[in-house]
């Protein structure tokens, strides 16, 4: 008992607090909404919530630098095999097959959001083993973690998903350029991506070419109904009842993926602005962590993979409602109305504060005691 009362205050003492508390608006603004939109889905939202602080006091629980050598070769194999069983079993839900539903109990699971999971671990893996040089890491290098990559980006692009998809691409991309990698290797990469963007449009299914041709023409009905409930907030926003956009259901998905729109009606852009900021305070505290914590590649992979998960779904789900990007189906992280996607953010920051809080130990003992390291790591 001793042990794990030694335990206990060792990770809690060292949690990063400031991070925590930077989510609790994101939290409380999105409550305030989806309550307002749908009193059932406030309801269904608070148990989403129960279900994240399970997994996230369970994720910073779990010993990971003691288990890290076999878990995360495991985990990621396994959701592959998940994402390719997704073609033979999966459930089809309105004409994408992207789910697996549990036999007997109704619920489905969606392999593509654990995987983003799979893949931070899987970098962090294989980077903390081999550390790059101050130079970064050379071709072999980058051939191996892209294909870390690549092999879950095809799966789910094939789903079809492509929105997940290019998230994961761009967040593990993102990941390998915090770590280092040599600026030639990048330099070929983009020219490469310009001369064969021709091609690859021309491998998009047709309602991915029309999303693209109603942004680069004129807007969906979605973005039309978005951007007349912005404009109707003004600068302060408008009451509850005056929000027709929304309570009158113009607005679309307004709980989701368009709960930004509703933010801008109910809040105007004061409210938007905020919300912006938030997130922006949020992301520059993940990437200081990068840099507080730049010799452990464990929480500089998750630390740095965290801000481009965030950055990376805040810019698209804003810019898509602005009409500046096609529509994809991305949610505003934390802020939309959703299970999946909120547990596994949850459980990506539990697995961050455990790294944060044991970088100064050097092991886990059988009574779940930990030995503080005498050298500084800083």
């Amino acid at each position: 008992m001793e042990g794990w009362l030694d335990f206990d205050r060792g990770i809690l003492k060292r949690f990063s607090y400031t991070l925590m508390f930077q989510m609790i608006p994101i939290f409380v603004i999105s409550s305030y909404l989806v309550r307002e939109i749908n009193p059932h889905l406030f309801a269904k939202q608070m148990v989403y919530y129960a279900i994240a602080t399970v997994a996230f006091f369970v994720a910073a629980f779990v010993p990971w630098r003691q288990i890290l050598w076999w878990f995360v070769p495991v985990f990621y194999v396994a959701n592959l095999v998940l994402l390719v069983a997704v073609e033979f079993i999966g459930k089809t839900i309105l004409g994408a097959q992207r789910w697996i539903e549990i036999p007997g109990i109704g619920v489905t699971i969606q392999p593509s959001e654990f995987m983003k999971v799979a893949v931070m671990m899987m970098l962090g893996y294989i980077i903390s083993r081999k550390p790059p040089e101050e130079s970064g890491y050379g071709l072999w290098m980058f051939i191996k973690l892209s294909i870390v990559i690549i092999i879950p980006f095809l799966l789910i692009a094939k789903e079809p998903d492509l929105g997940t998809a290019l998230v994961l691409l761009i967040t593990g991309y993102g990941i390998l350029f915090v770590i280092g990698i040599d600026w030639k290797i990048w330099t070929v990469l983009f020219l490469a991506l310009a001369f064969s963007a021709p091609v690859l449009y021309g491998h998009l299914k047709p309602y991915q070419k029309k999303r693209i041709s109603d942004f680069v023409g004129k807007p969906s009905y979605h973005v039309n109904q978005a951007l007349i409930a912005i404009g109707s907030g003004g600068m302060e926003g408008k009451s509850k009842e005056d929000s027709t956009q929304t309570q009158l259901d113009f607005l679309p998905v307004s709980s989701t993926d368009f709960i930004f729109a509703y933010l801008g009606e109910r809040f105007g852009f004061k409210g938007m602005m905020t919300v912006i900021a938030l997130y922006a305070l949020l992301i520059f505290n993940l990437l200081y962590i990068t840099v507080k914590y730049k010799s452990d590649y464990l929480i500089k992979v998750f630390a740095s993979g965290l801000a481009f998960l965030f950055f990376v779904y805040m810019t698209v789900n804003i810019y898509m409602i602005i009409g500046l990007a096609p529509v994809v189906g991305l949610p505003l992280p934390m802020l939309s109305h959703g299970g999946t996607s909120f547990i596994i953010f949850a459980v990506i920051f539990g697995i961050l504060q455990n790294l944060i809080a044991f970088k100064d130990y050097n092991r886990y003992n059988s009574d779940a005691k930990v030995v503080m390291q005498t050298k500084d790591f800083q």
